[in-house]
């Protein structure tokens, strides 16, 4: 893993509803829009990942809960989805079992590292270029496990009255990760969600994100968009439900400054 050939990237925010699953799922399709294989890891107890990329609950067979608690092997659990080179393992009901199942292990914050660097390393399967964790809207055993696996984060905040209300804990969490789990994560960077150009208050929560976090932010605003809302109802990412939405647009740049970010850090 030490030469990146795959880039594993958790979704986070302890935050609910500032758009972690909309921008996993629409990010993962935007990049393998444009060639790259990618593999999104549904690791919230809701699942909604795997139901937003259409993977109904009889399919659910195996879960990320398998890899992390009964050691399952990774490629046994992946399925397809309706969008070409983009594949997911599914999340269900059982991971909110998670920390209580794995409280004895001393070594448990490492499973889904093991889980992914196991496959990669075999060799003999299709190698993806991003691995995508939905991280849960909480703290817990499953965001550590994210972190720990992870490269890089990448942070939603959603443009709302104190946005930033909370992530001095995501940013202290992370520095515990950094000291005694994972000493290379980095933020990849803060991509501001639920934007209304018609609201003033968009705007200035926009102003005082880049002046927190600065070049971390990234230039793309992923707008509010009823299409963006819909689409998962419907089984499909925003970019097939209606890639002419604002949204679908949005992801689509937002997936070329990722890339732009990556080369420069020498990773794709």
């Amino acid at each position: 893993m030490g030469n990146h050939q795959t880039r594993i990237l958790a979704v986070a925010n302890q935050k609910g509803g500032v758009g972690k699953t909309t921008t996993s799922i629409n990010l993962a399709t935007a990049l393998a829009a444009v060639g790259r294989k990618v593999l999104v890891i549904d690791f919230d107890a809701q699942g909604n990942a795997s139901t937003g990329l259409g993977i109904t609950r009889p399919e659910r067979r195996l879960t990320s809960y398998d890899l992390v608690v009964d050691n399952v092997p990774l490629e046994e659990a992946v399925l397809s989805t309706i969008v070409p080179r983009l594949d997911i393992v599914p999340g269900d009901e059982n991971l909110s079992g998670v920390e209580t199942e794995l409280a004895s292990d001393p070594h448990r914050s490492y499973r889904l590292r093991r889980a992914i660097h196991a496959y990669v390393d075999r060799g003999e399967h299709t190698r993806y270029d991003f691995v995508m964790i939905d991280c849960p809207p909480s703290l817990s055993a499953l965001t550590l496990n994210a972190m720990t696996a992870a490269d890089a984060l990448l942070v939603p905040l959603q443009c709302e009255f104190l946005a930033l209300e909370g992530l001095s804990q995501l940013l202290r969490t992370i520095e515990v990760v950094r000291t005694g789990l994972n000493p290379d994560l980095e933020i990849q960077g803060v991509v501001l969600t639920m934007y209304d150009r018609r609201n003033n208050l968009s705007d200035q929560v926009a102003e005082e994100v880049r002046e927190f976090f600065g070049t971390k932010v990234y230039k793309t605003v992923i707008p509010r968009n009823v299409r963006l809302s819909e689409a998962p109802s419907f089984g499909k990412p925003a970019l097939l439900y209606d890639y002419r939405c604002s949204g679908s647009e949005a992801y689509i740049r937002l997936a070329a400054e990722v890339l732009q970010r990556e080369r420069q850090l020498g990773a794709v």
